[in-house]
């Protein structure tokens, strides 16, 4: 019986997301597509279906909320069995000095920025594992995005660097902890990217001037193409200008 090789993709309903699994879909796997609302999260699972042909299912899910970040994998592991790619992509931002951030806002990017990835990632290493172990030759993989003001701090984002930091150093252990059998971790740091999430950007930078997520989704494709025997901890894409460290 042939094995269908499956991902899970968090914040999938759009933007970044959404077009990661439109691309996995494409390369013929079963994806599980999680974010908050769920009519556009459906929306967008039929929209892949279509064009694909693929397994989308759609689940539901706030990163905020521990309980259905294990009933997320769990749903994914009833349906698919297994996993070989998980990609943790939702995340939340908030402009302001560290003078002026609330606790509000530094409790929510914790959650969703941090949190919500160590949660998944210890949730869904067995099932990586076990693909890993079935698959020794290409193993299994996790892809999280991250950002580059992790890489290089940028005024006004300091929390949100702070948490992509925090991941990109999290995918680093995990490679650490994990690789020798089969399961690494990588982050992806890109500059602004064309979403909604950056929509704020706007009166400054054009949306021409920003990356494209079929960009971004390139990066995740090719991670997932290499052998086990390949770690690449960060991979940081800079937008073109004269500002290569920048956001």
């Amino acid at each position: 019986m042939t094995v269908v090789r499956s991902a899970l993709v968090t914040g999938g309903s759009r933007g970044i997301g959404a077009e990661v699994a439109r691309r996995l879909a494409g390369e013929g796997y079963a994806v599980t597509i999680a974010a908050r609302t769920a009519e556009t999260l459906e929306q967008t699972a039929q929209e892949i279906h279509a064009e694909t042909g693929a397994q989308i299912h759609p689940f539901a899910a706030n990163m905020a909320e521990q309980a259905r970040i294990t009933e997320l994998v769990d749903a994914h592991a009833e349906r698919f069995g297994g996993l070989d790619l998980l990609v943790l992509n939702a995340g939340t931002g908030s402009v302001g000095t560290v003078a002026e951030l609330t606790a509000k806002a530094r409790d929510r990017m914790l959650d969703v920025n941090f949190r919500a990835p160590l949660a998944l990632i210890q949730a869904a290493l067995p099932l990586l594992r076990s693909r890993a172990e079935a698959d020794p030759r290409r193993g299994a993989k996790i892809v999280a995005l991250a950002s580059i003001t992790g890489v290089a701090g940028e005024a006004g984002l300091a929390l949100y660097g702070a948490t992509k930091a925090a991941l990109i150093s999290l995918c680093e252990t995990v490679s650490l902890e994990e690789s020798a059998r089969g399961v690494s971790a990588t982050a992806i740091s890109p500059g602004y990217v064309d979403t909604d999430m950056t929509a704020w950007k706007h009166g400054e930078l054009e949306p021409s001037a920003m990356l494209p997520t079929a960009d971004i989704a390139e990066m995740v494709l090719a991670v997932s193409r290499l052998s086990a025997r390949a770690v690449v901890p960060n991979i940081v894409i800079s937008r073109s200008g004269d500002q290569l460290w920048r956001a």
